[in-house]
């Protein structure tokens, strides 16, 4: 049974603009638990995947723009398996780490450098001049997608690192790194990544509605992997839930559009996936909520409005600023309700 949704439209006389500017309609339902997307959803790591999956589409001599919209919302081990169909099966989970670890390092290496010595940024720029043709197509380490940099293995600290450690140690190895790579054609896009700032960002509302859902009513599925996922929730200070469902999880069957990763978080968190809500922001992830049954709300912040629309979401809001969420009791019990301005 999904949870009841109940609209209120503004009244003729006395319309209310919402935080985008536009007249709204309330919704209000009940569900059990929620259950986010990560990337999209509550960070937005976009400019770091896109240029991630730029680099492949480069490596394998495809157009940048293909390639990312039809990787966006899917697992990485799905698309690398697609896009490096030469991979052996037992070769793509170390695809996977290393194109994650790459993603991480495009996240970092511009603040990094910027920080810790400013020079390096131009003397970066004046060394790609001279090596950047070679790392499109023809340099060493774009012709094998399981090579893995010393620079991008340092960028991607683990999560327990990145919070625990003090950041100044890992920005020094990171610097250290990218003055190594300096006049090394193999390094490249390395030294392309640390001229643009491509941090990973906490999106509006993501705090304020995670702190007001108490612990054990919520989780995160993504189509990220672990390396990934964590790192980015670390990013933006989110930490991650008990039940955190990664795309390595070897409980799933499928990756989204299919609905397993919500069904497995709704199941881990102990109700079913009917009586959740979804947040989501691309097609394929927006599909796989519907297809778990649960009431699904999706979130322009990756996406047109018109590109979303015809996913079967309930509601399509700018971003979870219009999303608030108490706990009340109920004639079932302690319940989250939810109140959605759009």
């Amino acid at each position: 049974m999904q949870p009841i949704i109940s609209v209120t439209a503004p009244t003729p006389t006395s319309p209310k603009p919402n935080v985008h500017g536009r007249i709204y309609r309330t919704t209000t339902f009940f569900a059990d638990a929620a259950l986010f997307d990560m990337d999209g959803t509550l960070t937005d790591s976009i400019a770091a995947v896109e240029a991630a999956w730029s680099k492949v589409a480069r490596e394998i001599g495809e157009d940048p723009a293909f390639v990312i919209a039809a990787t966006h919302g899917k697992r990485a081990i799905d698309n690398l398996a697609r896009f490096r169909p030469h991979l052996r099966a037992h070769e793509l989970s170390a695809a996977v780490d290393d194109f994650e670890r790459s993603i991480l390092f495009y996240a970092d290496a511009h603040s990094r450098a910027r920080d810790s010595t400013p020079s390096l940024l131009s003397d970066a720029t004046s060394s790609r001049g001279s090596t950047s043709s070679s790392s499109s197509s023809s340099s060493p380490s774009s012709g094998n997608p399981s090579t893995s940099s010393s620079l991008a293995a340092s960028a991607a600290a683990s999560t327990e690192q990145l919070v625990s450690s003090p950041q100044t140690e890992l920005a020094e190895e990171l610097v250290a790194a990218l003055s190594d790579a300096q006049g090394d054609g193999c390094r490249a896009w390395e030294l392309e990544a640390a001229e643009v700032d491509r941090a990973v960002r906490i999106l509006p509302g993501v705090k304020a509605l995670l702190e007001s859902i108490p612990k054990g009513r919520y989780a995160i599925a993504t189509s990220g992997a672990r390396t990934y996922a964590h790192g980015c929730l670390a990013r933006v200070g989110i930490t991650p839930p008990e039940v955190t469902i990664t795309a390595d999880d070897p409980r799933l069957r499928a990756g989204k559009p299919a609905p397993d990763p919500f069904l497995l978080a709704a199941e881990c968190l102990g109700y079913q996936a009917s009586r959740c809500v979804v947040f989501e922001d691309s097609p394929s992830g927006i599909k796989a909520g519907v297809a778990s049954g649960a009431v699904v709300i999706a979130v322009c912040t990756s996406h047109s409005r018109e590109q979303i629309e015809g996913c079967g979401a309930q509601i399509v809001v700018e971003n979870l600023e219009d999303v608030s969420c108490e706990e009340v009791e109920t004639d079932e019990g302690l319940r989250l309700m939810f109140t959605v301005e759009h």
